[in-house]
């Protein structure tokens, strides 16, 4: 499976959220949105990512665009992951790696990789990062999406 590309929109993939709730790649519209996949909570690069959004949520808020954490990881390692580092923006269950399997992002070793989608209001892909520095992509993508 390949990286969807600008242009394209997600497969029809499902998340759950720390609640329990599912989430659609069809409900991540109205508003732009960036749809960010990491390999595991808790673990030094994705900390550093996770918090460097945590820190720009302001700006984001600002410029109207909704941040999404995802990984394979169980909706309580996320609740914890968020508690210790206050995290203010949801974080995704992929359960089974079905989303990273679609999207052609699921790694060796059962893992997501490190790739960020940037989606229009309308859902569709407006660029794919699959080479991610953790600690200044929060504001690469911020800076990127006031093309939008």
């Amino acid at each position: 499976m390949t990286i969807p590309e600008s242009g394209q929109y997600l497969p029809n993939v499902e998340f759950t959220t720390e609640d329990g709730e599912r989430v659609s790649a069809g409900d991540l519209t109205g508003e732009k949105t960036v749809l960010y996949f990491y390999p595991k909570d808790d673990t030094p690069g994705c900390t550093k990512e996770a918090c460097a959004f945590r820190d720009r949520m302001q700006d984001y808020g600002d410029a109207g665009i909704q941040v999404y954490g995802v990984s394979l990881d169980s909706p309580e390692s996320h609740r914890s992951f968020r508690e210790k580092y206050d995290l203010n923006f949801p974080l995704l269950t992929d359960e089974g790696g079905r989303a990273a399997e679609a999207l052609g992002i699921l790694g060796d070793r059962g893992v997501a990789n490190r790739v960020t989608f940037l989606l229009t209001p309308d859902g569709a892909i407006s660029r794919t990062y699959p080479e991610v520095t953790p600690d200044t992509h929060a504001d690469e993508i911020l800076k990127d999406a006031a093309s939008l």
